[in-house]
């Protein structure tokens, strides 16, 4: 079993789906959409007006009302009877494009309306449509760009980011999106490049310090993956992905101390991140605090009960442990079960924990045959390995947690 299989892997990523995550991140507030006009007053002094369709950042949300900021940077308190979700907006952007059916900005607006509500087609045809009319914001190309990676069109939406970079796209957005299009790529110079620049256009934002760690890690770059990260958690101390993720650098590293420290920072700032329990009881686990670690996967577990790799690194524990003491045939197979049930016995290394933990149990037979199926599963520069556990239980041995952690 691949040793980064049984600690589960944090990132942020916009398009990027690399790994899976159960890490809990900030996220802005969803916007709202101004549904009639209104003005802004401080006192009887009126300092701004917001127009039918306008898109408006939500600052606090309160019982019935929103704080909220204009595109121009105007804060406002609004009833909440007076706007919409983006989502339910594609009406009212229905009829304001009657009224001027060659308005690029609406015609933008209707776009993104559609792609939250989940329409990608009429979404593409909207910003089509803004940008045939003559609407040429560096907004519109990054907004059809990021669509078009979602879709899979890579080429094309780096040529709209591209587009949008070249009419001078002023804030951090567009080297962002491309960035994460190169890195589906595997074009990780170029993200890098674009990283950079995200960073140096928007230096105190810690999203793209921890993006950029995740580009250098997913690079090889472990060091700057960890410097990365660090500057993330320097400007936003409880981000709990930014420490997740130097965690999961500092295991990678074979630094299993300094990832607990991360993963246990993770849990006190979020008690209720199953990853983080997992991750910090498979480092306990190599630094030989098996009894804590078998307690952070049941935690995990307890967290998340449907979490596949806490059961399989749970079975681990229970059958291959150095300690007579914690090692439990029966128990391992049931977590080794569970989690081969939860993939549908596809995913090799519950495979494998389900064959040790039978042989832990005295059941050497099904052992076997599910060793068999492992070597059958495995790609051909690890049967070697296999072999060796499936000879182990053809001499009814079981496995121990050496035996495993030095295949890896």
């Amino acid at each position: 079993m691949k040793r980064a299989s049984q600690i589960a892997c944090i990132v942020h990523c916009v398009l990027l789906a690399h790994f899976c995550s159960r890490a809990i991140c900030a996220q802005p507030s969803e916007p709202v959409v101004a549904r009639v006009q209104m003005q802004l007053k401080t006192g009887d002094q009126v300092i701004g007006v917001i127009e039918r369709g306008d898109l408006l950042t939500v600052v606090e949300e309160q019982k019935d009302a929103y704080i909220i900021l204009t595109l121009n940077g105007k804060r406002g308190l609004l009833n909440k009877a007076n706007v919409s979700t983006v989502a339910d907006s594609v009406e009212l952007y229905d009829e304001l494009i009657r009224e001027k059916p060659n308005d690029g900005r609406l015609l933008t607006l209707r776009a993104s309306a559609w792609w939250v509500r989940g329409d990608a087609k009429k979404a593409l045809a909207d910003y089509d449509r803004a940008i045939e009319a003559g609407y040429d914001e560096p907004h519109v190309y990054s907004s059809r760009g990021m669509l078009r990676a979602a879709l899979g069109e890579e080429d094309k939406a780096i040529a709209d980011l591209n587009k949008a970079i070249e009419n001078g796209a002023k804030d951090d957005l567009a080297h962002l999106s491309r960035a994460t299009v190169y890195m589906t790529q595997k074009k990780f110079p170029l993200a890098l490049k674009d990283y950079d620049e995200a960073i140096r256009r928007n230096p105190k934002k810690a999203g793209n310090y921890q993006q950029r760690a995740v580009a250098r890690k997913i690079a090889g770059q472990l060091d700057g993956a960890i410097e990365d990260f660090g500057k993330a958690i320097e400007l936003e101390p409880k981000r709990v992905s930014a420490w997740m993720g130097r965690g999961f650098v500092w295991f990678q590293k074979d630094e299993s101390a300094k990832a607990i420290a991360d993963f246990s920072e993770a849990i006190k700032l979020d008690p209720k991140a199953a990853a983080a329990y997992n991750n910090r009881g498979y480092n306990r686990q190599l630094l030989k605090d098996e009894k804590n670690a078998l307690e952070d996967f049941e935690m995990a577990i307890s967290l998340a009960p449907n979490y596949g790799l806490a059961y399989q690194n749970k079975a681990w524990l229970l059958a291959t442990s150095n300690d007579a003491q914690l090692r439990d045939g029966k128990k391992a197979v049931e977590a080794a079960t569970k989690a081969c049930e939860l993939c549908d016995y596809k995913d090799v290394s519950d495979v494998k924990a389900l064959a040790a933990a039978l042989a832990e149990s005295g059941e050497f037979g099904k052992a076997i045959g599910w060793q068999e199926k492992v070597i059958e599963m495995v790609p051909d520069d690890e049967k070697p390995s296999e072999r060796q556990a499936l000879e182990k239980f053809k001499a009814k041995q079981p496995l121990r947690f050496d035996d495993q952690t030095a295949a890896k």
